[in-house]
């Protein structure tokens, strides 16, 4: 090799992504009439939630993060520990169902969020809950 040839040798770089266990998520919504004032536009909803770990790993749901919408207008971003006061922890093919509510101003809204894990590794993800419907359906019927 010559002076004028400068041997330079670049480091590897390997770039890892960590895959996120696989996790399936539920909702079913409910409009709830006896906690609903159609005259004073407050609509109540209920909504359950399923939570399948189908990862090979364990889980403790640690955090909630929740965008609540009403006629596409964000009224909410609800943030806290856990769901329900627990931190659920899913073993591999666990799952774990619970209920809540939320209020909103007009017929048609609707929720989005994500939940905040701490695998069994010490690692923390999220997984998303896609956008759901809160629908008052007899405030839509048209007579």
């Amino acid at each position: 090799m010559s002076k004028s040839q400068v041997e330079t040798t670049k480091p590897v770089i390997r770039k890892t992504r960590k895959r996120k266990p696989n996790f399936v998520i539920t909702v079913k919504t409910q409009a709830v009439e006896n906690e609903s004032d159609l005259t004073n536009n407050v609509f109540a909803f209920t909504y359950s939630i399923t939570i399948e770990n189908r990862s090979t790993s364990t889980a403790r749901l640690i955090n909630r993060h929740w965008k609540v919408y009403s006629a596409e207008v964000q009224i909410a971003d609800v943030k806290g520990e856990g769901v329900v006061g627990q931190q659920p922890v899913l073993k591999p093919n666990d799952s774990f169902e619970y209920s809540s509510w939320t209020v909103i101003k007009d017929p048609i809204g609707t929720m989005k969020g994500e939940f905040t894990f701490l695998s069994s590794k010490g690692d923390f993800f999220d997984i998303a809950v896609p956008e759901f419907n809160l629908t008052f359906k007899d405030r839509l019927t048209v007579h």
